[in-house]
């Protein structure tokens, strides 16, 4: 019964362990100005990432209108053009 007890005690601390060693969910991303959000994907070994940017887009319905997110990814990294300076601002990875 002990033995159960002091087991099972270690694998809480370690799974705590694990969950405050983990990277924070903004990890990555960067929200707010021009754009609503921006995050950067892994680099692959070719020293290219994807990143993927959501724009506000206003749609008119009737005699309303509202926000809706516009998605587009992109490749970035060396020898990459992406299109327009809010896509390509950090030219380089955002966990960098």
């Amino acid at each position: 019964m002990k033995t159960c007890i002091v087991g099972g005690l270690a694998a809480v601390l370690m799974t705590g362990e694990l969950i405050a060693s983990a990277p924070p969910a903004s990890a990555g991303c960067q929200y707010g100005g021009p754009v609503i959000s921006k995050c950067d994907g892994p680099v692959q070994p070719d020293g290219t990432w994807q990143r993927c940017v959501a724009v506000p887009h206003l749609v008119y319905s009737g005699a309303s209108s509202f926000l809706v997110p516009d998605r587009r990814c992109d490749l970035m990294g060396p020898d990459q053009h992406p299109w327009g300076l809010d896509f390509a601002d950090p030219p380089i990875h955002i966990d960098d």
